[in-house]
C-alpha cells in the first residue's frame, strides 16, 4: 500500500521502443525525449559513455577501445543488457532522476512479436526501474496517435513502417482484426542504396550516407522534376575518395525490392480482411505512420496499387509514441488485445 500510494505520483511513461530512434511520452507532458536508439561503451571496462544522439554521433568512428552499437534489430531486442542500460538511462532523464518513485510504463512493439522476445522487452523495462510494464502493439498505437477512434466498430488500415519493422493491421472495436509485421523498413530501405550505389557506381558509402540519401532524394513514386545530389564515398576500384552525382530516379531503382515487399504484405492482409472491414477501409482510407511512410510519394504508390486513397499522418513519426501515451489515461478500461496486462507474467 505505501509503495502504491508513493506510485502513483510517479508520471507514467509511453515508450515508442523503436529500432532507430526511442521515443518517450509522459503522462500529461506529450512527448519529452526522441532520441537515435545507439549506445557507445567502452569495451575495456564494460563502462556506458554515451547514448542517443551522442552515442550516434561515434557511429563509424570511434576508435578501438570504444564501440557504438545498435541494442535493437528488426524491431526487436537483439542486446539484452544494452537495451535495459539504454532505457534506464532514458528513464532516469525524463524522472528527472527521482528513481525512487518508479513509473508505470507502457512500450510499444511489433505486432509480430514472439513471446520470449514480449518477455525481454517485460524484463528490460522492469530492470530499467519501471514499477509494471504494459505492451501495446504498434499499429493500435498508431491508430490512436493519428487520431482514429478504434472502438468503434468501423475498419480501419494502418500501415507503420519504422526503421526495422513495416507493421500493416485492420483494427475495428480497440482490436486487431488481422495483421502482418515484415522485417522491411527503414534500416533495409539504407541497405537497398548501400548496395545500388556498389552495384552501380562502384563506390562504398555508409549507414548515415545512405539515411541523408534516403531523405533528400529519396522517392518510391516518379517525382514530378527529377533531383539529385553530390555524394562521397570511397571508390572500390581505386581505394580513394570520389564524388559522385546522384539522382532521385536511382533511387526508384534502389528501392524497388523492400517497398515490393511492403505491397505484397499490405495486398496479403486485404485478401484476409472480412469484406465488410474492406468496404469500411475503402471509405476511410489507410493511414501510414513511422519515419520510413515519409519517403517520397509512399501514399501515392500505395493509392495507386491498391485503389484505397492513402495518406501520410500528419505527426508521422511521433504517432507511434502519442497513441502508446494517450492509452495511458485508459490503461485499465482498454482491452486485453490492445494492451497486453503483462503484469500477470512478471515476477512480483
Amino acid at each position: 500500500m505505501f509503495f502504491d500510494f508513493f506510485g502513483s505520483l510517479a508520471k507514467d511513461i509511453g515508450i515508442d521502443l523503436g529500432t532507430a530512434s526511442v521515443l518517450v511520452y509522459v503522462k500529461d507532458k506529450g512527448v519529452v525525449l526522441n532520441e537515435p536508439s545507439v549506445v557507445a561503451i567502452d569495451k575495456n571496462d564494460g563502462r556506458l559513455l554515451k547514448v542517443g544522439a551522442e552515442a550516434q554521433a561515434m557511429l563509424g568512428r570511434t576508435p578501438g577501445n570504444i564501440v557504438a552499437i545498435r541494442p535493437l534489430r528488426e524491431g526487436v531486442i537483439s542486446d539484452y543488457d544494452m537495451t535495459e542500460r539504454m532505457l534506464r538511462e532514458f528513464i532516469h532523464k525524463v524522472s528527472g532522476g527521482f528513481q525512487f518513485l518508479k513509473p508505470r510504463v507502457i512500450i510499444c512493439v511489433p505486432s509480430g512479436i514472439t513471446e520470449v522476445e514480449e518477455r525481454a522487452v517485460i524484463d528490460a523495462g522492469i530492470q530499467a526501474g519501471a514499477r509494471r510494464v504494459y505492451l501495446i502493439e504498434e499499429p493500435v498505437a498508431a491508430a490512436i496517435g493519428a487520431g482514429i477512434d478504434i472502438a468503434k466498430p468501423d475498419g480501419h488500415m494502418v500501415v507503420d513502417i519504422g526503421g526495422g519493422t513495416a507493421d500493416i493491421a485492420v483494427i475495428s472495436l480497440s482490436g486487431v482484426v488481422e495483421s502482418s509485421s515484415i522485417k522491411v523498413a527503414g534500416d533495409q530501405f539504407n541497405e537497398a542504396i548501400v548496395k545500388y550505389m556498389r552495384r552501380k557506381h562502384n563506390i562504398l558509402i555508409g549507414e548515415r550516407t545512405a539515411e541523408l540519401m534516403k531523405m533528400q532524394i529519396g522517392c518510391v513514386y516518379p517525382k514530378e522534376e527529377d533531383v539529385s545530389m553530390d555524394i562521397k564515398g570511397r571508390c572500390l576500384m581505386t581505394g580513394l575518395p570520389k564524388t559522385i552525382s546522384v539522382s532521385s530516379t536511382e533511387m526508384l531503382e534502389a528501392f524497388e525490392e523492400p517497398v515490393e515487399r511492403i505491397l505484397e504484405a499490405i495486398h496479403g492482409v486485404l485478401e484476409r480482411t472480412p469484406p465488410e472491414l474492406v468496404a469500411d477501409i475503402s471509405n476511410n482510407g489507410i493511414v501510414m505512420t513511422g519515419g520510413g511512410s515519409l519517403v517520397d510519394g509512399f501514399d501515392k504508390l500505395i493509392t495507386a496499387r491498391t485503389g484505397i486513397h492513402t495518406v501520410v499522418a500528419e505527426n508521422a513519426i511521433s504517432c507511434v509514441a502519442e497513441g502508446t501515451g494517450k492509452s495511458l489515461e485508459s490503461l485499465n478500461a482498454m482491452q486485453d488485445g490492445t494492451v497486453n496486462l503483462s503484469r500477470r507474467r512478471q515476477m512480483n
